[in-house]
């Protein structure tokens, strides 16, 4: 027999383990709580009249395609056809995601807004939820900006 099973294990090792393991959990926790509180937008992003604006919904399909209407009007703005996409699938499945953690619907739109010249923001109208599409790309913000209509007015 040796030594190591005589023994006892050294009593700072496991309280040290298991503090890793307590700090972890809180953590977690923390982290998790602060996601559940609806997020404040930046003021400046807000700010003024927007150049154009639409409140969008955006409804699932039985062949796997997502129909994008105006909810003001009910107009249909576009189809976005199965594995087509992806950056407008993946934002709005994060903001339904938040939706469904939060147990709110899919009633209330996504409002999509311009202001000042090429700045476009996605809200969720229930959460308020805020993302500024220009962190994307040009690319990706001209995917969410077919959806708006022609600079001069909001709608």
């Amino acid at each position: 027999m040796s030594e190591i099973d005589t023994q006892p294990f050294p009593r700072g090792a496991l309280i040290a383990a298991g503090a890793v393991v307590g700090l972890s959990i809180v953590g977690t926790a923390l982290v998790r709580l602060e996601r559940l509180t609806t997020p404040q937008p930046p003021v400046a992003a807000l700010s003024g009249a927007p150049e154009a604006s639409v409140d969008l919904r955006f409804a699932d399909e039985s062949d796997g395609s997502v129909t994008v209407t105006d909810s003001r009007t009910g107009l249909r703005l576009g189809t976005l056809p199965a594995g087509s996409d992806g950056f407008i699938r993946g934002v709005v499945r994060g903001l339904a995601h938040d939706r469904l953690t939060r147990h709110i619907g899919s009633e209330p739109p996504f409002r999509l807004t311009r202001r000042h010249h090429s700045d476009l923001y996605l809200q969720d109208t229930a959460t308020g939820r805020l993302i500024d599409l220009q962190a994307f790309g040009s690319t990706n913000r001209e995917a969410f900006g077919r959806f708006l209509p022609p600079s001069g007015g909001a709608s």
